[in-house]
């Protein structure tokens, strides 16, 4: 049987056994709000393949570039931000598409870095 990506399934041993790391460890990234696991009706974590994806993530920040627990929260926060952004930007990207479509002889908007205005601006 297959599991969307979301879907909360693992149990914090298997997880921990998984990733080679201590259970205890899992429980502080969550107390950190790190990561967030589902739990059963018994209040057992269950952690999805996002979450084990996610906590791949903080352990490779943790352990290879020596970022602290703080850290990573705020590179996963701004990470997040980047993500919906990207999103956002596609979505727009879609919409100009079927605009220029609907209304070829009209011209569309041009692609220009603030950076660039403010460097080449002449007076």
């Amino acid at each position: 049987m297959m599991y969307s990506y979301d879907e909360p399934v693992y149990l914090i041993s298997v997880v921990a056994k998984i990733l080679s790391i201590h259970p205890q460890t899992l429980r502080q990234y969550e107390r950190e709000g790190l990561v967030e696991p589902g739990r059963t009706d018994g209040k057992m974590r269950l952690y999805s393949q996002r979450d084990i994806d996610k906590i791949k993530t903080i352990l490779r920040l943790t352990r290879d570039l020596g970022v602290n627990l703080a850290g990573v929260d705020i590179i996963m926060r701004l990470k997040d931000k980047l993500d919906e952004q990207d999103r956002e930007i596609e979505e727009l990207r879609l919409n100009l598409e079927k605009l220029k479509v609907n209304q070829p002889s009209k011209s569309v908007v041009k692609k220009q870095s603030s950076y660039e205005v403010i460097i080449f601006e002449k007076y």
